[in-house]
């Protein structure tokens, strides 16, 4: 079942998207800039290409660095073109690559097998002529933030590291925050954000559909050895921006490294790029001094003048704590999600199924009361219809704070599915009743038995989901 809903969801959500094994055509890049194609081999020999950005008055011996993807399948080069031709611009060959999409999907990635992809990248940016192989360092985005410290862990190629928008929490942690910001941004309250979207997201991982949703990146930034640079903008709406910086420091200094520096950018959303309204919009140009800083802060740290655990730039806005995610209970968990949600569908399908039955067999309807054809069409909607919105939230928009009209805190959408859902118990309620008034021969007391049953395992489930909570 896992397999199944996994490959439903992913070919709604990545159809299209590039494959990274073929080569995209080279990038336009503006005319004070050089490029050159390179070809290099990631995790298992996989095939990538890549393109090298450079001043055209580089001088020989300059330094290098490599630029990790966010979260994303098969993500083309050019999605960092913006940073590679600032940087560039520093005095910096930039080394951008097509990210895989063999072996990483929505439901399937492997932290360590896109560091290798990293150092496959590293040292093919060694090789190219007018690079120091002395001072090529790595830079990393979001997810990438996971994957550069993995890779700088692993060799000592790497001179340094450039995190943006990285994450020092677990991802799951991470990831619930981040459509729990969004939706908060958006003006909603209450038990969408605080139950629902924050169970989804466990039952997920229990049935192995989040990847890598526990993993620690305290460990590895611990075993960082080389200058780290974090930058992030202060209004990041996804990764907690004042809860992970002293994470990361901590983990780095738990190693003896406090080669750091950290700095917050003003009006910059989680990629540092410019943003007019609080981080729910990206500009395309980067925030103001980044590039400079990222340009000057490479020039000294491989001309050996390291920092000592900086820390600058203004006070981030977080719009909530991030709250650990822990494991389910058993009777919680995604196979007891789907042994409830499996009862459900068949005791409200059942109801009106057999009644069509019925009716083409020309058999002799019994008294149908109004309270169980509710509970029969109330339950299937609020059922189907809140797992359709949550996925909507969580595959589209909660993220992007777009959650649809809002009133009260609550969108309209969830006001309606409450609404129903609390008829849908009232409703439970009268069928219960007419079930045991009911001894009748023709079947209809197992009917309304399989319906009332649907009725009360809905009660608790919809409470657990935040359905019936105010």
């Amino acid at each position: 079942m896992r397999r199944i809903l996994a490959a439903l969801l992913a070919a709604a959500c990545l159809l299209g998207t590039p494959a990274a094994a073929l080569a995209a055509p080279p990038p336009a890049v503006p005319a004070d800039l050089t490029t050159a194609e390179v070809d290099f081999h990631g995790a298992g020999g996989l095939p990538m290409h890549g393109t090298v950005l450079a001043p055209t008055s580089a001088k020989p011996g300059h330094p290098g660095i490599v630029l990790v993807h966010g979260a994303g399948t098969g993500t083309p080069r050019t999605k960092l073109m913006e940073e590679a031709v600032q940087f560039a611009r520093q005095g910096l060959s930039v080394l951008i690559y097509d990210k895989r999409s063999v072996g990483y999907s929505l439901f399937q990635r492997s932290y360590s097998q896109l560091a290798d992809d990293a150092l496959g990248a590293v040292g093919a940016l060694r090789r190219q002529p007018g690079v120091d192989s002395r001072k090529v360092g790595i830079w990393g985005l979001s997810e990438g933030g996971w994957v550069a410290p993995i890779a700088a862990s692993r060799s000592k190629d790497i001179a340094f590291v450039v995190l943006v928008g990285a994450n020092a929490l677990q991802p799951l942690r991470q990831q619930t925050w981040a459509v729990a910001a969004g939706l908060l941004k958006a003006g909603v309250s209450g038990p969408l954000v605080d139950r629902a979207e924050f169970n989804l997201y466990r039952t997920l991982a229990d049935g192995g559909l989040f990847p890598e949703p526990w993993y620690e990146p305290g460990p590895t930034l611990a075993a960082v050895r080389q200058p780290v640079l974090a930058i992030w903008g202060t209004a990041d709406l996804l990764t907690p921006p004042r809860q992970t910086p002293p994470l990361l420091a901590r983990g780095l200094e738990q190693g003896g490294n406090r080669h750091y520096t950290i700095r917050f950018f003003a009006d910059a959303d989680h990629a540092a790029h410019r943003t007019p309204d609080g981080g729910v919009t990206r500009l395309p140009q980067l925030a103001p001094g980044y590039a400079g800083l990222v340009g000057s802060w490479v020039a000294d740290v491989t001309a050996g003048r390291y920092p000592t655990a900086q820390v600058s730039g203004p006070t981030p806005t977080q719009i909530s704590p991030a709250v650990p995610v822990p494991p389910p209970a058993w009777w919680e968990s995604a196979a007891a999600q789907v042994a409830a949600l499996a009862l459900m569908l068949l005791a409200f399908t059942a109801y009106p199924v057999v009644a069509s039955v019925r009716r083409l067999r020309g058999v002799r309807r019994p008294p149908v009361t109004r309270a169980a054809r509710l509970l029969s069409a109330g339950g299937l909607v609020s059922v189907l219809g809140s797992f359709c919105y949550l996925f909507y939230l969580v595959l589209t928009g909660g993220k992007l704070a777009a959650p649809g009209p809002v009133v009260a805190g609550r969108p309209l959408v969830w006001l309606a599915l409450q609404a129903i859902a609390l008829a849908s118990v009232a409703a439970t309620v009268i069928t219960a009743k007419a079930w045991l008034r009911t001894r009748d021969a023709r079947g209809e007391r197992v009917r309304l038995g399989l319906l009332t049953l649907g009725g009360l395992v809905f009660l608790p489930w919809a409470v657990y989901w935040g359905l019936l909570l105010p």
